[in-house]
């Protein structure tokens, strides 16, 4: 071993040079020379000077050269010029880039925080009709949800326990995120991947970004960057469950070196691996841009429109070995209808070489709503009598010679109307040499109406078609202002400096289902710092550091569906990050230990309100605390691993369950109270995983074996092991082949085939658990807890076939 080593030092050589501008002859500070095909790179220091130590010598190694400014080259450097300090000049970029659009929220090598950036290339890979928060199950710390049980509908993601409405989520900067839920509900947007560049996920609160605060990440959609050339694609993909994906993309390439437009149309269909959990889903994309030598002007439309199946409730527990598809809902038109527009204006600005100005406008128009049947057939599903009191709808009871009916089964629509608009800015500075510093923000209202209409009866009482049973408005104004200072004092020191200030008005007025009134109107005032620090051992070894504070309001439904009337409280995040990082020609590694600590952290009761949505209140004091390892190896030329794993751990200081105690007519007689000390988060597993082994026999094929581990869960926050999710791993296997037609009318041809599941594991990602408590005759008390899963599909495939011209 030894002598392997003597002969491997040996065997390697270093690179020095320096970076300077073409026309100006100026050193380039902060350009990236990476060495093509491994994972060695570095940045030009100030005065553009880099060194590459300790490579694996080769008659010919290439360089590639970028910068935000300048234009990418592809460089060869002889062996033989290890000696001598290498020059190399940078043309600066006759237009701007798109990446100028999302730079002020993005965190770059050089920031002390943890992220994972996933290009379009890996997305594509899988992009075969599942929903976004799957096609990134592979990135750390991330468990992703699909009540239909096959990706495809509603699904969801949290990353490190962090459920959707805790993760910021913006495309190009622009707030995605429902303000009133704060959550995001991806059948919004079908095969929105298709037209997605990269995605950049920073976990913890991360750097200061626009909309919803930060609680478990930040994750940016960067839209497709400019194409030079015409192109033109056709993506079609069948597979399991009678799902289809249908994709038809164009652009025109850039017009006079000014101009370019694309646009994509697509449709999505599956029946679902639960019963009846179907999902038809239509969407567009298109995008016009005009490119100046020191300007940008982009406008984006895109829309999605989507009919679902509900399959909220999910599976009782005693159905799971017997009945694994069962669906709690049977009516034909149960069915949830939606669609939401989304534009998007951009321009950015280059003042001067050092001073670039970023401005967008948004508006995103929502509407819809989801139509339910409640009716004595649902009584014993879920714990509770389904026939609906006349009370409850603002109605009279009906009288019937003697008899007096106090419910009705009935069909009910709940509908949304909302508009979210406003503006985001940021001014960057960079002197070029020792710091840059970023000023920015955005402006956003939330104008939303929530309402209800009975369309049908069994006994209609005094209500008409179209009774409204519940109406009210939701106004929110989200304001926050942020100021971001990079400084580099020495070659490998960089500090990090990030501070904002948020204002959030947000008022809910009129009455809910059951005729309650509501009467919501808070204002919150956030200031969040945020300071780090990153230190650059050696070109292969770097360590960072960073502290933020974040503070979040509550959503909608805690205001509303609090078990106890209570006012819900806004949260704080103490975020610690410290992080390790190597990398040579055919390894890299990663290790990330964080630690987030909450006061008044609103956690789930492990109930569900009427909509399936999950019920919380706040705990004093929980934490978060655990380490992240990403490590990817070049075994082989035709042969690599990729792989990470997260183990934290996840604790609620003392928490209080409450259990509400019935008589014989279901009114609450009783709430009982336990304290509980230490105990899990709910829906937090201690070990996440993940794997890829990707094996390539010949240049256009690409086989990948694909590996997702995820621990046991708790359903509620009491650790009570019969009230629980199992751990589970699931494995895929992935085939790629891709080839160019030797006439060349085609650019070229692939085919993917995914299998997943290839071991059939039965296995839930989600679920929750109601418990409740009931007075017997000689008044003592029984408890009853209802567990309820969301089953996944066993093996299952997919398969597409993509043209490229």
């Amino acid at each position: 071993m030894m002598f392997a080593f003597t002969q491997n030092v040996m065997a390697q050589i270093s690179f020095s040079g320096k970076i300077t501008d073409a026309t100006s002859g100026e050193p380039v500070p902060a350009a990236t020379i990476q060495l093509e095909n491994t994972f060695i790179g570095t940045v030009s220091d100030f005065n553009g000077n880099f060194t590459l130590n300790r490579i694996r010598e080769a008659d010919t190694v290439y360089l590639l050269l970028s910068h935000l400014s300048y234009e990418t080259q592809r460089v060869a450097v002889s062996a033989t010029q290890n000696a001598e300090a290498l020059q190399f000049a940078l043309q600066a970029k006759s237009i701007l880039s798109n990446e100028v659009v999302v730079s002020a929220i993005r965190a770059d090598k050089s920031t002390p925080t943890t992220f994972t950036t996933v290009t379009q290339e890996e997305i594509s890979k899988n992009n075969l009709g599942q929903d976004l928060p799957w096609l990134l199950d592979q990135t750390p710390s991330i468990v992703t949800t699909s009540d239909a049980g096959a990706g495809v509908g509603y699904t969801s993601m949290r990353i490190r326990g962090s459920d959707q409405t805790r993760i910021n989520v913006t495309v190009n900067g622009i707030p995605l995120n429902d303000p009133e839920s704060q959550g995001v509900f991806w059948v919004n947007m079908p095969d929105f991947a298709s037209s997605i560049d990269n995605v950049q996920i920073q976990r913890g609160v991360g750097t200061s970004t626009n909309g919803a605060a930060a609680f478990g990440a930040t994750v940016d959609l960067q839209t497709a960057q400019r194409n030079d050339s015409a192109y033109a694609e056709l993506n079609n993909s069948y597979g399991s469950f009678n799902t289809w994906k249908h994709t038809l993309k164009a652009g025109t390439g850039l017009i006079k070196n000014k101009f370019a437009f694309d646009a994509r149309l697509s449709r999505i269909t599956s029946d679902g691996y639960v019963d009846r959990a179907t999902s038809d889903l239509k969407s567009f994309f298109v995008s016009g841009a005009y490119y100046g030598k020191t300007t940008i002007v982009r406008a984006n439309v895109f829309s999605g429109v989507e009919k679902t199946y509900q399959a909220w409730w999910g599976v009782p527990q005693d159905l799971l070995q017997t009945n694994r598809t069962y669906n709690y809902y049977n009516y034909p038109n149960e069915t949830d209808n939606y669609q939401q527009d989304h534009y998007q204006l951009f321009v950015s600005q280059e003042i001067t070489k050092k001073l670039l100005l970023n401005a967008a406008g948004h508006y995103t128009y929502g509407r819809g709503y989801y139509e339910q049947y409640r009716g004595p057939e649902y009584n014993n599903d879920l714990g509770f009598n389904s026939t609906q009191r006349f009370s409850a709808y603002g109605l009279e009871n009906v009288i019937i010679g003697n008899d007096t009916i106090t419910r009705t089964s009935l069909i009910r629509q709940r509908w949304l109307d909302n508009h979210f608009y406003g503006m985001t800015y940021s001014l960057k500075y960079d002197n070029l040499k020792k710091w840059n510093l970023t000023v920015g923000g955005a402006w956003n209202v939330y104008d939303g109406a929530h309402f209800g209409e009975i369309i049908w009866a069994q006994y209609a009482s005094n209500g008409a078609m179209g009774h409204r049973f519940y109406d009210n408005k939701g106004l929110k104004k989200d304001r926050n202002m942020y100021a971001k200072w990079n400084y580099f004092p020495v070659k490998k020191i960089g500090l990090f400096l990030d501070v904002q200030y948020r204002n959030v008005d947000y008022s809910v007025v009129g009455t809910e289902i059951g005729q309650a009134t509501l009467d919501v109107d808070v204002q919150y005032h956030f200031f969040n710092p945020k300071a780090g620090l990153s230190y650059k051992i050696n070109q292969r070894n770097n360590l960072y550091a960073s502290f933020a504070i974040g503070n979040r309001e509550p959503v909608r439904r805690d205001f509303i569906d609090n078990p106890l009337n209570q006012d819900p409280q806004h949260e704080t995040l103490r975020n610690l990050e410290t992080g390790y990082q190597f990398a040579s020609q055919k390894f890299s590694f990663v290790a990330n230990y964080f630690l987030m600590h909450y006061k008044n952290q609103l956690v789930l009761t492990g109930e569900l309100n009427d909509v399936g949505a999950f019920v919380r209140t706040n705990v004093p004091v929980s934490y978060r605390i655990g380490i992240e390892l990403q490590a990817q190896w070049k075994i082989h030329r035709k042969f690599w691993w990729s792989a990470n794993f997260t183990y934290s751990e996840n604790k609620i200081k003392e928490f209080t369950e409450y259990l509400y105690v019935y008589d014989e007519n279901y009114s609450v007689v009783d709430i009982e109270e336990t304290i509980l000390k230490n105990r899990d988060i709910a829906l937090s597993p201690r070990f996440i995983g993940g794997s890829i082994f990707t094996y390539m026999p010949v240049k256009n094929i690409e086989l990948a074996f694909i590996t997702k581990y995820v621990g046991k869960q708790f359903l509620d926050n009491t650790q009570n092991e019969e009230r629980q999710l199992n751990a589970y791993v699931v494995n895929n296997f992935r085939v790629v082949y891709r080839f160019v037609p030797k006439k060349n009318w085609m650019d070229e041809i692939n085919f993917h085939l995914l299998l997943n599941n290839i071991f059939n594991t039965l296995y839930e990602n989600n679920g929750y658990t109601l418990s409740e408590a009931y007075l017997n005759s000689d008044q003592s008390r029984s408890r009853v807890d209802y567990n309820y899963y969301y089953p996944q599909a066993g093996f299952n495939f997919m398969l597409g076939v993509g043209l490229k011209f």
